[in-house]
């Protein structure tokens, strides 16, 4: 199963969960099935209950529609909204109106989130596996995050970044956030989760400076990329992070535990 379900947990006491489309692929073949509408039946299969719902809905929406369509966008913050709960819209500022794609600073403006969290993704990438940097692109960058903020006025607008640079933790992206007028940072702790399966502890030292340089600021900082239950707790020891994201380790165990459970482990998980 790819591309399913996301969830965002807030480190103190919220939980975001998020959601795209649901595809089960036969590994012998190679054959994908789609749920196309999946994103849309999210209504119908989320529970009322707050300790099971969490306290927001992330969405990912691509311009090719492979996640979530533009309607799913409208519908579902819409649904946040009717639950008092937090949206958060995340994708490339880039991304313009294409075929059925509203293009994203248009869906930031029918949807006004909460959050709004900053992507560099190219149109045809499979999934986020690099965060911002300085380059070209920087007063594009800044003038679409004037443009956001005066599309959506109250939302919370942060920079996906890498928690490395080189083999030392990436403490310039800290000037390079605020120089382009954003309100936060979401660290990709791809690089954590992976050191952390396997027994390397080393790299959690970068990351604590990381998110110390960032609480020294104005910055609040979210993480996320391959997070789960065994690598959680020792994001959670470093603190100050705001909320944390979690990508398919959700599904994984929920299809073992149940939905409700997964839910449940998680935020147990954050609160200890």
């Amino acid at each position: 199963i790819a591309n399913c379900l996301f969830a965002k947990f807030n480190s103190i006491c919220n939980a975001d969960i998020t959601v795209g489309k649901v595809e089960l692929q036969d590994c012998s073949t190679g054959i994908t099935y789609t749920v196309e509408d999946s994103a849309g039946a999210i209504p119908l299969i989320l529970p009322e209950q707050s300790e099971f719902m969490g306290d927001g809905l992330t969405l990912h929406p691509r311009p090719d529609h492979r996640h979530a369509t533009s309607d799913d966008v409208i519908s579902l913050a819409s649904l946040a909204k009717s639950r008092n709960i937090d949206f958060n819209l995340e994708g490339n500022p880039f991304s313009e109106e294409f075929k059925k794609f509203m293009g994203f600073n248009n869906l930031v403006e029918v949807c006004q989130p909460e959050q709004i969290t900053l992507v560099p993704d190219m149109p045809d990438q499979i999934t986020s596996d690099h965060g911002w940097e300085s380059g070209d692109h920087d007063q594009k960058l800044r003038e679409s995050v004037r443009l956001l903020k005066s599309l959506s006025s109250n939302s919370q607008i942060s920079l996906f970044v890498d928690q490395l640079k080189g083999d030392k933790a990436n403490i310039d992206i800290i000037d390079y956030a605020q120089n382009i007028g954003v309100d936060g940072i979401e660290i990709h702790t791809g690089q954590f989760s992976k050191s952390i399966e396997s027994g390397d502890l080393s790299i959690i030292s970068s990351l604590s400076e990381l998110v110390l340089k960032a609480n020294s600021t104005h910055l609040f900082v979210n993480a996320g990329h391959d997070l789960n239950l065994i690598n959680l707790p020792e994001l959670i020891k470093i603190g100050g992070i705001n909320e944390v994201s979690i990508g398919h380790a959700v599904i994984v165990d929920a299809l073992k535990n149940g939905f409700e459970d997964t839910i449940k482990s998680y935020i147990n998980t954050i609160k200890e």
